[in-house]
């Protein structure tokens, strides 16, 4: 757990970098203008009061109130605009001026405040300057942060969302607020250093030129083009803040999440009331549908499937969906796919949409490059489905492949309520899984398994050696490989074994240029065809997963793969 609050901690500090937070990072400068030295405080207080207590209590309270999380938000712009407006007209200043020197008067027993403090008293200030004015302030941006979640944060919220949450959860979310309010602090505190030392930044002008700031944030949020912000910085800079939640993937972390959460693998949602199902936020293109929007779902059961055409249990679970997609499209459900990419080149809207036709994906999808709706979601998995009533509520959801006849009942529950269902159930006989070897990566940042004799270095071209025949899991490199954070790739050939028990293998591939093949082998000998090996042969000519190994039952096998070209490696699946 000391793990999990160190990760915490560091990363509050560095949220305030994050893509997701720099449409509002105005606000927290404006918090350190001003006369009052006790705003800064007052900013931090509120915004730790309400980012901790709504990220801790959002569901339940939306849940018991009956309202939106948008009617929060919109509170929030609101607190903003009117702030802005009390810094730029006069008469507002005026006014806020007396409210918080009574509060100030009350918070100090009825003493008068001190000279310094002006009419706000306990440091207030002036114009909305003091503690009271940072404090109104604090309590809107902590309603807007939304910070661009990792593993930790984004636990949190799924314990939040399905009401699981324990100590561990509020201690992590505290730690967290404290590490963000740190970092904040510093910037106000710094700005007012640099205000004191250049006189023209202490006119009243600037406060008006902060007072307007505020008021063009708030505008701007309240319309949406925060998000738009976020999404238009993304695509210029799509490595922009991929590293800040990058530190907290890592295998130590990921292992106590584990514990903590019991999420080391896929497991079964039981039919309820869960509250307000997230709103659509992905902002990336649409295929086989016009972009909807909040009225296309209202009225609807709308299952939401998080998945990635790379991931074979994604794929998995596409003739089910089918089925569903076709049996209750036309009674009152709306499948919707969610493409959230695991991977870099998944992001491309050319590659998505050649594997959306191969996959016969008939229903709509959209994009999430930018992991909006992942995140709305609190989501972990690739595949994950969501169940919404016609009223807006989460109702249901199963993470990973199976219970494919829950499902459907729940479907037709949700259906019947609406008044919509006929006809019968179509889901069948659910396979069974044979794979005894986990989802392998090879990419440094995820990978385990390792057994080459030389170790792995890190974005460095090296040359390997076999350490030993690989077992169940294991892989090993050899010849001139570089070992990057999501894959490996050859400098120029290579050859890479694979131990694993399973009847069907896959791999993720992505060619840097034309010509690249794998010779595969199984156990010393070609391995069978499949629909993408040929003679032993496999040509990769476009980014995708492939199917390298399709057996008639599981067993325990070696698979060795000669890489010619520049290909880069990905991850093992099994089945």
């Amino acid at each position: 757990m000391s793990l999990l609050l160190a990760f915490a901690f560091v990363s509050g500090l560095i949220t305030i970098l994050s893509p997701c937070i720099l449409p509002v990072l105005p606000v927290v400068l404006a918090g350190g203008a001003g006369r009052g030295r006790a705003r800064p405080f007052g900013v931090v207080l509120g915004f730790a009061a309400a980012f901790a207590g709504f990220t801790l209590s959002l569901t339940a309270l939306v849940q018991a109130l009956g309202i939106s999380p948008d009617v929060l938000r919109y509170a929030a712009v609101s607190m903003i605009v009117v702030f802005g407006l009390v810094l730029v007209v006069p008469k507002l200043r005026e006014l806020f001026e007396r409210a918080t020197a009574r509060l100030s008067r009350l918070s100090i027993g009825g003493r008068s405040a001190s000279p310094e403090a002006g009419p706000g008293g306990g440091g207030g200030g002036r114009g909305g300057n003091g503690f009271w004015g940072g404090l109104v302030l604090g309590l809107g941006l902590g309603l807007l942060w939304t910070p661009c979640v990792g593993p930790i944060m984004a636990s949190v919220a799924s314990l939040a969302l399905t009401r699981r949450l324990d100590g561990g959860a509020v201690a992590i979310t505290l730690v967290y607020t404290l590490g963000t309010s740190v970092s904040m602090l510093a910037i106000m505190l710094g700005g007012r250093t640099l205000l004191r030392r250049l006189p023209v930044l202490r006119s009243a002008a600037i406060q008006r030129v902060f007072g307007v700031l505020l008021i063009a944030t708030g505008v701007a949020v309240g319309l949406g083009w925060d998000r738009r912000f976020q999404s238009t910085l993304l695509s210029v800079l799509p490595g922009y803040g991929a590293g800040l939640t990058a530190l907290e993937d890592t295998a130590g972390v990921r292992e106590v999440l584990t514990l903590r959460t019991g999420d080391s693998g896929p497991e079964d949602g039981l039919p309820g009331d869960y509250g307000p199902a997230p709103p659509l936020v992905a902002t990336g293109g649409w295929f086989n549908s016009e972009p909807l929007g909040p009225e296309d779902l209202r009225g609807k059961v709308v299952l939401v499937d998080f998945w990635t055409y790379s991931c074979v249990n994604c794929v998995r679970t596409f003739p089910y969906l089918r089925r569903w997609h076709e049996a209750y499209s036309g009674q009152g459900f709306l499948l919707l796919g969610v493409h959230t990419p695991e991977f870099e080149f998944e992001k491309s809207a050319e590659n998505l949409g050649r594997a959306i036709r191969q996959l016969g994906v008939t229903w709509p999808v959209v994009q999430d490059n930018d992991y909006a709706q992942w995140q709305a979601y609190a989501n972990r998995f690739w595949p994950a489905k969501y169940l919404i009533d016609a009223k807006g509520r989460l109702r249901y959801f199963h993470f990973g492949e199976g219970a494919y006849e829950q499902t459907e009942a729940v479907i037709r529950m949700l259906l019947r309520e609406t008044g919509g269902l006929v006809g019968k159930e179509v889901s069948g006989p659910e396979p069974e899984l044979a794979a005894g070897t986990p989802e392998t990566y090879l990419g440094y940042g995820r990978a385990r398994g390792f057994a080459s004799a030389v170790p792995p270095k890190p974005d460095a071209s090296e040359r390997y050696r076999p350490a030993r025949t690989p077992g169940n899991g294991e892989w090993n490199l050899e010849g001139g490989w570089t070992i990057h954070r999501e894959f490996v790739v050859p400098d120029s050939a290579g050859s890479l074994e694979l131990g694993f028990r399973a009847r069907d293998v896959f791999l993720v591939v992505e060619p840097e240029g034309p010509g690249g093949s794998i010779r595969v082998s199984l156990d010393g000998r070609p391995a069978p065809d499949t629909q993408d090996v040929r003679q032993g042969l496999l040509e990769a000519g476009s980014s995708r997963l492939y199917r390298l190994v399709s057996l008639g039952e599981a067993g325990a096998h070696v698979l060795r793969l000669e890489v010619r070209g520049r290909l880069r490696l990905y991850a093992f699946t099994f089945g």
